[in-house]
């Protein structure tokens, strides 16, 4: 990806290094920032930009099965396990730490240009989302985090969170080596940011009190497969301010493959168990990205209307 040299967001919190204490023993909820900030699209019809969003946020959770925590649950409040005393993110030297903010804050300027675009023309503001750097934990409106849970999205105070040492681990041990890969995982908690913008967060969290598990993960595949979708909308956008290398989609791909539900729980145990389920197939977040890749509109996003 050609990244160096342009405009690096200002909405960038650097805690790295910094202590992340309090709040061990739960998330103690979202309170009144539950349902995120609403954008108003009743009245306008499916045909193109946000008006076709549907969805509802949830944390991206990549490693979820080996720490045992369900990420719909650090969505909704209902309480984290205290993370584990021992678990500490990969240290990466302080050089290449810095090259990798100054790259996030490029993506995830890139990301508020494409976004700033979509919802100017359908009237209407994007209130960008900050992006927090963080070492081993943090504390957040959804609670305290470890870095094992991987980057994440937390609608109770609209941040993107990530700990800097996660990309070498998607290299080295998820096999997703790249920089486009790098920037597939941001734009697809960006895509949560968006659709925390639609307003349809309570929504969820009204809807799961009467599921069972397995109903709220089906529910929560279609969501990550948006968000999928729109990490492919930015790519198409990518494409067209000639930021794109040869190979840049491939590693995306790749990415959205490596990080497939049934390929993650083979990895880490042999077989998979669909009913478990959050974030979707290997086959189903390439597919949704590649839908978004090729079509850069959002309201070809629409994983909620039929089958994925």
């Amino acid at each position: 990806m050609k990244w160096q040299g342009r405009e690096r967001s200002s909405n960038i919190e650097d805690r790295r290094g910094q202590r992340a204490g309090g709040g061990l023993g739960g998330l103690g909820g979202l309170g009144g920032n539950r349902g995120g900030i609403r954008i108003p699209t009743g009245g306008r019809g499916a045909g193109g930009g946000i008006s076709g969003l549907i969805g509802v946020v949830v944390v991206l959770g990549i490693i979820w099965f080996a720490t045992g925590q369900n990420p719909l649950d650090l969505l909704t409040g209902d309480g984290m396990n205290a993370p584990s005393a021992s678990a500490t993110s990969r240290q990466l030297p302080a050089e290449g730490q810095d090259e990798l903010a100054d790259f996030v804050a490029v993506v995830v300027r890139e990301t508020e240009d494409l976004w700033n675009q979509q919802f100017a023309a359908i009237g209407e503001n994007y209130p960008e989302p900050n992006v927090v750097l963080f070492t081993d934990r943090v504390n957040s409106a959804c609670g305290l985090a470890d870095a094992s849970m991987g980057p994440f999205y937390c609608p109770g105070d609209s941040k993107v969170y990530i700990d800097l040492s996660f990309y070498d681990q998607l290299h080295r041990e998820f096999g997703a080596p790249g920089d486009f890969a790098q920037a597939y995982v941001l734009a697809h908690e960006v895509g949560h940011h968006v659709q925390n913008l639609t307003g349809i967060l309570p929504e969820f969290n009204q809807r799961r009190q009467s599921m069972s598990q397995e109903q709220a993960n089906a529910y929560s595949v279609r969501v990550e497969l948006q968000a999928d979708c729109y990490a492919g909308i930015w790519a198409n956008y990518a494409g067209q301010q000639n930021l794109l290398d040869s190979g840049d989609i491939e590693e995306a791909l790749n990415a959205a493959e490596q990080i497939g539900d049934d390929t993650l729980q083979k990895r880490m145990q042999g077989f998979a168990v669909p009913k478990t389920f959050n974030h979707g197939t290997s086959a189903q977040r390439k597919a949704w990205f590649e839908r978004g890749y090729e079509s850069g509109n959002p309201g070809d996003c629409d994983t909620f209307s039929g089958s994925i």
